[in-house]
């Protein structure tokens, strides 16, 4: 193998983390000086702060005006499985998986709410299942952009308009970085910290009149959490949807959300983040093609997420040896651009293929993505040549 030259240049932000993501460029924690603090978030101001964080999300994102949109515990998780308890069990389910998160739900609602008629339509890492097999006269649950595979549903036409039952929709690293057609979704969560880099804690939960109904009109058969509960009498609690939050939220968080909000809006809005977030991606596709020891985890060209790019290593003796070399070599090439200060965070996930994962969402800078490419073939040389 050819030496390869240490690279002089290290991307100015090296944070390429999935998950908190890397802040908007520009950001300082000045931006957090007018943060509501000290009184009460149910105060008029601090409700006032919290429905502007609603409505401006429903105005980038474009969601329809007749659904909801709320601040919820626990971030995405928590707002996942708040719809979950919620609204589950009227009918049956077909759960699609491909990746860590996806798994997750399944299991909760296998183990967790116990739920009977439920079919999983599973795929491995870097594969959707199949799409034409689902049954839409059920409730159908999956992630629209896998982050742990890197994989994503190309568009949202397979899901049919006048379908029965309801999709619920993870959307935590798709949300703002990717198209999403509001009318397939029924019930959709995503958290700050993905793609607008904010921090954690929050969820958000995106209700359809379809959902609505279908909470004043179905009583789940198990007890609910108080942080879970949507309804009150039969009917919707709208204040949930309006900024008054079921528990006590981080006005900090909101202040900076709130900022990165209105930096989207002054970079062109949904758009520009979706460009951003694709020019980002493509450094790395284009790299990925001429490169020999690399390859994308997704299959499938039409499904590769332009958010969490996850790489496999293909070179024949890293992909020839066991699982736990594999593994080993894995986590030292990350260790090894972590050391260099070159990418942060960029390891594959816990429960993916060994390899690397790199945020490219849209708070990410093209120039340091251009910057870290020559670092992976510099660290695979130096992380190679130790496998002799």
């Amino acid at each position: 193998m050819t030496a390869i030259a240490k690279p002089a240049k290290t991307p100015a932000c090296a944070n390429f983390s999935s998950g908190p993501c890397a802040k908007r460029p520009g950001w300082t924690t000045q931006t957090l000086d007018k943060a509501f603090l000290g009184r009460s978030h149910r105060a008029k101001e601090g409700k006032a702060r919290l429905k502007l964080a609603i409505d401006k999300t429903k105005s980038i994102l474009g969601i329809p005006a007749d659904y909801l949109v709320g601040i919820v515990p626990g971030s995405d998780t928590g707002a996942y499985e708040m719809a979950m308890w919620t609204m589950l069990g009227a009918r049956g389910i077909d759960a699609l998986c491909w990746e860590s998160f996806g798994e997750g739900w399944v299991t909760d609602m296998a183990k967790q709410l116990k739920l009977k008629d439920m079919r999983t339509l599973k795929a491995g890492y870097g594969k959707l299942p199949n799409l034409k097999e689902v049954d839409f006269s059920r409730d159908v649950l999956f992630t629209w952009n896998g982050t742990t595979s890197g994989v994503k549903v190309p568009n949202g036409d397979w899901i049919p308009a006048n379908r029965e039952g309801l999709t619920f929709v993870d959307a935590t690293s798709s949300a703002f970085a990717q198209p999403m057609d509001w009318s397939k979704c029924d019930v959709t969560t995503f958290s700050w910290q993905k793609v607008l880099g904010g921090e954690a804690a929050h969820g958000m939960l995106v209700l359809s009149p379809r959902a609505v109904q279908r909470l004043e009109s179905y009583t789940p058969a198990w007890p609910l959490p108080k942080v879970f509960r949507l309804v009150s009498g039969g009917k919707l609690i709208k204040g949930i949807f309006e900024g008054e939050t079921i528990n006590t939220p981080s006005m900090l968080c909101v202040e900076d959300y709130l900022d990165t909000l209105a930096w989207s809006e002054s970079i062109g809005g949904l758009k520009a983040l979706h460009a951003r977030a694709d020019a980002n991606a493509k450094v790395i596709w284009d790299w990925i093609e001429r490169t020999e020891w690399v390859d994308n985890l997704a299959e499938d060209k039409a499904t590769r997420s332009n958010t969490s790019v996850c790489i496999k290593v293909v070179d024949p003796a890293v992909a020839g040896a066991s699982a736990e070399v594999q593994a080993k070599f894995a986590k030292d090439l990350a260790a090894l651009l972590e050391k260099e200060g070159a990418a942060l965070d960029a390891g594959s996930y816990r429960d993916a293929p060994p390899g690397l994962r790199i945020w490219a969402g849209s708070t990410v800078e093209k120039a340091d993505v251009e910057a870290l490419v020559p670092w992976l073939d510099w660290a695979f040389a130096q992380t190679k040549a130790k496998l002799a």
